[in-house]
């Protein structure tokens, strides 16, 4: 049994403007709410059940380009490194590279507390000789990292969660990054490229219903987050792919005509009514390169699989 420490950092700030936040958001035409909700600890363990089934390319097919592409990603990060991962999950994905690039550290960022702490403790058992320092905060607020005394920092943001920034966000979120993770930096980012519609589809309304449950679960989360009384047997889940946004849509679609307490706050919603829980964007490598670019960033190294429906790029 491995003595390792994970050093911990509980930065998730859950105050009045957690709850302000999600009632604007709910209060707009069309109703949002946004994709990091979903992350509480049930939300995180359907979304670890959503990554194995049948019709989920993503996870195995970027997990397939890590290991295939092992040898040339470490050599692209280099030595002495800090590894930070964004939107850690269940650290499956970060195995293949630590066992390649053998970083000085390790930083897993996670929403959701519980399920971060027992991921890192898994890995802590797993790699003895690997330094860890787990952080729970929102990365897509937070503006610092936890301090350490490694220079040279390189991010990985796998599974395309970039896809669900609106491009605009997306290119102000990449440059937060390229401050956070300083000069003599490197980032390991997946996209998930633009394929058969039908494909698309199917991986966004499995069979089993795990996705709809998981859409569903983010209205138990804010029952409890703040104090909400949403009864998530009275919406059904619906996901497609927009065409001509380029991007899978998720909605949770009310059965009835509904009033949502919030706060004393009333929340309106007819039969019918969507409220917008996620957007997936989709990319060919040219508008990545692109984006990447508008924030300042260039890509060096891309790797992708023999159907090209995924690749992974490193940006410096």
């Amino acid at each position: 049994m491995s003595t390792n420490t994970v050093f911990f950092y509980d930065r998730l700030v859950n105050d009045h403007n957690t709850t302000e936040e999600i009632l604007q958001d709910l209060m707009t035409h069309p109703k949002t709410i946004k994709p990091k909700y979903f992350y509480d600890k049930t939300g995180s363990q359907l979304f670890d059940e959503i990554t194995q089934s049948p019709e989920y390319y993503v996870t195995r097919t970027e997990l397939s380009i890590l290991k295939d592409n092992a040898e040339a990603i470490a050599h692209a990060v280099g030595d002495h490194t800090l590894l930070v991962e964004y939107g850690s999950g269940s650290s499956e994905k970060i195995r293949v590279l630590l066992e390649a690039v053998q970083p000085k550290a390790y930083m897993p960022l996670d929403i959701s507390k519980a399920h971060l702490l027992n991921s890192a403790q898994k890995l802590a058992d797993d790699y003895p000789w690997l330094e860890i320092h787990a952080a729970c905060l929102d990365y897509s607020r937070q503006l610092t990292l936890p301090s350490t005394e490694y220079n040279h920092k390189v991010g990985f943001f796998p599974g395309s969660s970039l896809g669900n920034f609106e491009p605009e966000e997306a290119i102000r979120f990449l440059k937060r990054l390229k401050q956070q993770l300083g000069n003599n930096s490197g980032l390991i980012i997946g996209i998930d490229l633009i394929k058969p519609i039908e494909v698309l589809n199917r991986a966004y309304n499995d069979s089993q219903g795990i996705t709809a449950e998981f859409n569903k679960n983010v209205l138990l989360h804010l029952n409890r987050l703040i104090n909400a009384n949403f009864n998530p047997e009275l919406f059904s889940h619906e996901a497609f792919f927009n065409q001509e946004k380029k991007r899978v849509e998720m909605h949770l679609i009310s059965m009835v005509d509904q009033i949502i307490t919030i706060n004393n706050q009333k929340i309106r919603l007819a039969k019918n009514e969507s409220i917008h829980t996620e957007n997936s964007y989709k990319y060919t490598t040219a508008d990545f390169i692109s984006l990447a670019h508008s924030a300042g960033l260039a890509c060096t190294q891309r790797w992708v699989d023999d159907n090209e429906w995924f690749a992974i790029f490193y940006v410096e």
